[in-house]
């Protein structure tokens, strides 16, 4: 089934944002090799595609899981949460419509 994976991202943690991407990304990448990844993305804090200073939100992932706990597992081992980043998480059952 599909999940929808939702972090909100801590106040003032651009920088450590960006120090622990390329890991956070390598999971991603895992999750899109396996097929199982349908979209991820941070969430801009600002009306911009390049936020700049003021940085992200969050992030959105959707991807497929076998079940709600393995997707709750998945992200909290995330170093988006390991390394608080995410202050807070959600993880939801997603159907998919479309496309």
């Amino acid at each position: 089934m599909l999940y929808a994976l939702l972090g909100e991202d801590a106040p003032a943690s651009l920088e450590k944002r960006l120090a622990v991407r390329p890991a956070h990304l390598a999971r991603l990448q895992a999750l899109a090799d396996a097929g199982r990844l349908i979209l991820a993305g941070p969430m801009p804090a600002i009306d911009s595609p390049d936020p700049g200073p003021a940085g992200f939100a969050g992030s959105l992932i959707v991807a497929e899981f076998a079940s709600q706990p393995e997707a709750e597992a998945w992200l909290a081992a995330d170093p988006y949460v390991t390394e608080g980043v995410f202050v807070h998480t959600t993880v939801r059952p997603f159907k998919r419509v479309l496309p």
